[in-house]
């Protein structure tokens, strides 16, 4: 079976060259779809997804006292982007807790940390994984609590490890934001503004601040023009994205783009 649908996904890739202006999420998304149909099955990181979200709580129970600053609250919200199953060559640590205190020692690669607080009044906050949204779910705290008006877009169905609305509400986002909405595009990868629903359209006209989480976001968003701007917290965790933004494998980053688009 495994064969089959090794050899089916090498096809489903070599048809997707027909469409050169996909963006990578794009393509990842249509190879998961199609591989999730084969198998029958519509989640299957469901249990990696619950064993991150443990895990990354019972470090955040141990840590969140140390946390003071909004530049303490996003590096630890960075480190946890750690949780990614889908990237070549990436290992997810199987201590994270060791990680956690090795990275947030070293702090953030790229801190635009006090420019982006600068813009947080509004804003709209696209999610990546589990295990790292606990993580958010602290730094959304510490917006909430400054004043922040927050619009909180999480995957409306399950794709790799990223955390759902189902997910989210058992963390319970809700209690922290103003509203959590699902992005509408279903088992899609990254960030489909076609098919976004009109709330978070309008969210984005009106925001003072987009927050964009991990790497299929970041890819979503930097080909667009006439955006607010986007404050990207993700590792660097594959080459070319590193090799993008000019910093080693790895890196931990809270880069600010106020003119969004290259």
């Amino acid at each position: 079976m495994i064969a089959d649908v090794e050899e089916e996904a090498q096809k489903i890739i070599a048809s997707l060259l027909d469409h050169p202006a996909w963006s990578h999420p794009m393509i990842a998304s249509f190879l998961h779809r199609s591989v999730y149909a084969m198998f029958s099955c519509p989640d299957p990181f469901v249990q990696i997804k619950a064993s991150s979200d443990a895990e990354s709580f019972a470090v955040a129970m141990k840590v969140k006292d140390r946390l003071h600053t909004f530049s303490d609250f996003v590096l630890a919200s960075v480190i946890a982007n750690t949780f990614d199953y889908a990237v070549e060559g990436h290992d997810v640590t199987t201590d994270f807790y060791a990680f956690f205190e090795e990275n947030f020692a070293k702090g953030l690669d790229i801190d635009h940390t006090d420019e982006i607080l600068a813009c947080s009044d509004r804003i709209v906050y696209f999610t990546d994984n589990c295990g790292e949204i606990v993580f958010d779910y602290l730094l959304l705290q510490y917006l909430k609590n400054r004043g922040a008006h927050l619009t909180v877009v999480v995957r409306d169905a399950p794709i790799l490890n990223d955390a759902t609305l189902q997910e989210a509400e058992a963390l319970g986002i809700a209690d922290v934001c103003d509203r959590v909405i699902g992005s509408g595009a279903g088992t899609e990868h990254g960030i489909r503004f076609d098919l976004l629903p009109p709330v978070v359209l309008d969210a984005l006209d009106n925001c003072t601040l987009v927050i964009a989480k991990g790497m299929a976001n970041y890819e979503s968003l930097r080909e667009f023009s006439g955006l607010p701007p986007i404050a990207y917290l993700l590792s660097a965790k594959c080459l070319p994205i590193a090799e993008e933004l000019h910093v080693s494998r790895g890196a931990k980053i809270a880069l600010l783009r106020k003119k969004t688009g290259f």
